[in-house]
């Protein structure tokens, strides 16, 4: 058993800006840049050197949930709630082109290792592949039955894998384009997947708060834990292969060794649930971002005298049995301090986890009562509008019996003259004195109030009861 390096991973910075959820964090090659995405529909740039101003980038119309630096660092791939891909130049100018070709929010962006290709996945249940330079559309892959949360290149570029909420992981050829593997082990919605540095095993988070590690040669599921109490979010390899880093909604980050199949670190900063991670090129440090709009910056210490870094890289070690009972290092970020307590304490922890099938019907119950709250509001509002009608026809009807029972009027009529009579179809004789008055307003039911040869004749006319006009 190797022994520990003499650091701990430790809080180095951390940046404000952003104006909701961070969904997404990357690292440029040099270390010099580091970008997020937010719910708030902006892409942020920050500089690793201090009092750097940062770049903000709008484009977008809707949330950010992904970016990807190219590996030369020279270009910035994003996706969006918008249905859009951009490529943006990660300077001042923040110059940007727009790939259109998905039906549905836009899941993940990734580079292929030349820098040629751009694989994207999405809730239209697709995966595309796009020419990065020639800015054009591939083409697709779409065997999954549900959205697509992430896709991911090998780094040989020969394959790519992505992660659905069908519950499968998938393995293709990119030549070909044909499915090569379809790993159905979760329980659960699968959000996050990515390749070993080596490109001989892969690894996937899901929402039934697992990581699981599989050989893509074999097929073989190598590694299974479950060590956070919610939904994993995302993962990411450090480039030594030796280490996996998870964030999860639990609000905690943990950092795993490959080598040995254990729990080393519990990280504790993130207010809320902690959304994405991913360690630098370099492995130095690691970027998280989370619910509570901040990103951090850790200093991984990792390569300082630690001799399992240094190591070639190679596949994790198989588990005998499921890690869920293992040793882990517990250390808590208190507020306004920036590294870890000095007292690291090691003890066995059990895992606290939900069952699958209890956590699938309570999911279950509350979208119901979601459709059943907004179906009553529905019903309320229209029963509020139906009772406004019932008043309004009651009042009418009121006035109408109000003018039925009203005595005719003992006034003279006014006379009109035969034209006018002519003009509502009055039908008189010339030689006849005929009028017709046209009263609106309460107590009124008739329209016409004409009289032939005497008032008389008024109570015997054709025409006491025309419609109102």
């Amino acid at each position: 058993m190797a022994a520990p390096c003499p650091e701990d991973p430790s809080l180095e910075r951390h940046f404000k800006g952003h104006r909701d959820a961070v969904t997404c964090v990357d690292f440029s090659l040099n270390m010099k840049q580091l970008a997020s995405g937010s719910m708030d529909s902006c892409l942020m740039v920050w500089h690793m050197k201090p009092q750097s101003r940062a770049y903000r980038f709008v484009g977008h119309k809707d949330a950010v949930t992904c970016v990807n630096f190219s590996p030369s660092g020279h270009l910035l791939a994003s996706g969006s709630r918008d249905k859009t891909v951009r490529i943006w130049i990660p300077n001042v100018k923040g110059e940007s082109t727009v790939f259109r070709a998905h039906t549905a929010t836009v899941r993940s962006v990734h580079f292929c290792s030349d820098g040629q290709s751009l694989v994207t996945a999405s809730d239209d249940k697709t995966v595309k592949v796009w020419a990065t330079h020639r800015q054009k559309f591939l083409f697709s892959l779409s065997q999954h039955i549900n959205w697509v949360r992430c896709a991911k290149f090998s780094p040989d570029g020969r394959l790519i894998v992505s992660a659905s909420d069908d519950k499968t992981v998938k393995l293709w050829d990119k030549a070909s384009r044909e499915c090569v593997h379809s790993y159905c082990e979760h329980g659960g919605f699968v959000t996050y997947v990515d390749f070993h540095p080596s490109g001989t095993c892969i690894a996937a988070a899901g929402m039934d708060n697992t990581v699981k590690v599989w050989d893509v040669r074999t097929h073989r599921l190598l590694q299974h834990y479950q060590l956070h109490s919610a939904a994993v979010n995302a993962l990411s390899f450090h480039p030594s292969g030796n280490y996996l880093i998870t964030a999860s909604s639990d609000s905690t980050l943990k950092i795993l060794d490959l080598m040995e199949g254990r729990l080393l670190y519990t990280l504790h900063g993130h207010q809320g649930p902690a959304t994405t991670v991913a360690f630098s090129r370099t492995g130095e440090y690691f970027a998280s971002g989370g619910s509570d709009e901040q990103v951090m910056v850790w200093k991984s210490n990792f390569d300082i005298d630690c001799g399992e870094v240094r190591r070639a890289q190679r596949p994790p070690a198989v588990l005998a049995g499921p890690s869920g009972n293992l040793p882990e290092v517990e250390f808590l970020l208190p507020a306004g301090r920036g590294r870890s307590q000095e007292s690291v304490q090691s003890r066995p922890r059990e895992p606290v986890s939900t069952p699958q099938t209890l956590t699938s019907t309570l999911g279950h119950i509350v979208g119901q009562l979601d459709v059943l709250t907004q179906t009553v509001s529905i019903l309320e509002q229209r029963l509020s509008l139906t009772e406004d009608k019932l008043k309004q026809c009651l009042e009418n009807q009121q006035l109408i019996m109000q003018g039925a029972s009203s005595p005719p009027s003992r006034e003279a009529p006014r006379v009109a003259t035969h034209a006018e009579c002519t003009l509502f179809n009055v039908k008189e004789p010339p030689g006849e004195v005929c009028c017709l008055g046209v009263l609106r307003g309460p107590g009124i039911t008739g329209a016409c109030q004409g009289i032939a040869s005497s008032h008389l004749a008024f109570q015997n006319s054709p025409y006491r009861n025309l419609s109102a006009l």
